[in-house]
């Protein structure tokens, strides 16, 4: 082992280290003579303690430790939303930018100025903060795999979030006005997603046999086109109240009386709906729900408690979606 100055072409003065390694002659390059002597003793320590292939640990850039290692141990493991989820979080806000970086030159500070650069090219700090979790996220597995000696990300603050606005809930008059605006399915949909206040995932994977007598039985959802578990993978019932069971009803008799087994909002040749069944729902029936009752925006589902307009307030089924 060794420390030499040396003048490249051009006049610039580096120092370089040099030992052997598993019979190979090795060498690496620092602009100062501390660093280069700082790492020399380290080169030392590492043989001394038998763990000296240490060394190359995090030479791999972060793009390739993601496609070579994490998604294939890692992301595959992922329901199908949250990997299209993260891939997007990746391709939009990580690769581009930190991909081509060592593992083990990602520091604290390279990951702050990534995150104030994002954010003030007007990258929402929501999406931001995504991105750090999935950057955290992907940055312990490389750490836990002795790819890094430590996970950078848990030294940085993550930008703040935006302030929430608040909840509003629909009053009944405007429910029931977007409600008579569509169709019977429709109107049924809208039903469910405000008087029982489940995701849309969830309404869509009712089946019939989940409709009981008081409660709903939510136990499954539609993601992707296809049936998964509920997104907290808990099942639940939630209180069937008397005017969306007597939508229920009014539905089931319209639709042929089906079985038990059938679903409640069957997409095309009885399947789930699609991904692209739903957001044409919500650009066209949804949209045209709110249009009818003057609305600016709303969202079919809110992650908040959904607030239910009292029983003596209902003279018809008329439910309390969110406003935006």
């Amino acid at each position: 082992m060794s420390v030499e100055k040396v003048t490249r072409a051009g006049g610039e003065v580096v120092w370089r280290v040099r030992w052997r390694q598993h019979g190979r002659n090795r060498a690496r390059t620092f602009s100062t003579r501390r660093d280069a002597r700082d790492f020399d003793a380290e080169v030392r320590r590492q043989r001394r303690a038998g763990s000296l292939p240490t060394l190359d640990a995090g030479t791999e850039t972060f793009g390739e430790y993601v496609t070579g290692t994490w998604a294939a141990s890692h992301a595959a493991t992922l329901a199908a939303k949250t990997q299209l989820h993260y891939a997007s979080l990746y391709d939009y806000h990580l690769r581009r930018y930190l991909g081509s970086i060592a593992l083990r030159e990602i520091t604290p500070e390279v990951i702050g100025r990534w995150q104030a650069d994002r954010l003030a090219s007007g990258a929402g700090p929501i999406a931001i903060r995504h991105a750090m979790d999935l950057l955290g996220s992907i940055l312990e597995h490389a750490f836990v795999g002795g790819h890094v000696s430590a996970n950078p990300a848990r030294r940085v603050k993550k930008a703040r979030s935006p302030r929430r606005e608040e909840v509003q809930p629909l009053s009944p008059g405007t429910i029931e006005a977007m409600r008579t605006a569509v169709d019977a399915r429709d109107a049924t949909l809208i039903s469910v997603l405000a008087y029982a206040g489940l995701r849309p995932g969830e309404a869509l994977g009712l089946r019939w046999g989940d409709v009981r007598e008081q409660t709903l039985l939510i136990q499954r959802a539609i993601s992707l086109g296809e049936e998964s578990d509920t997104k907290t993978r808990q099942h639940r019932t939630v209180r069937l109240l008397a005017p969306l069971a007597a939508d229920f009803r009014a539905w089931r008799m319209a639709v042929g009386r089906p079985d038990d087994c059938e679903l409640v909002f069957p997409g095309k040749e009885a399947q789930p709906w699609t991904q692209a069944a739903y957001q044409s729902w919500r650009r066209r029936a949804f949209k045209r729900g709110t249009d009818a009752a003057g609305l600016a925006h709303a969202r079919p589902y809110e992650y908040a408690d959904v607030l239910v307009m009292p029983m003596s307030a209902r003279k018809s089924p008329q439910f309390g979606l969110i406003a935006a």
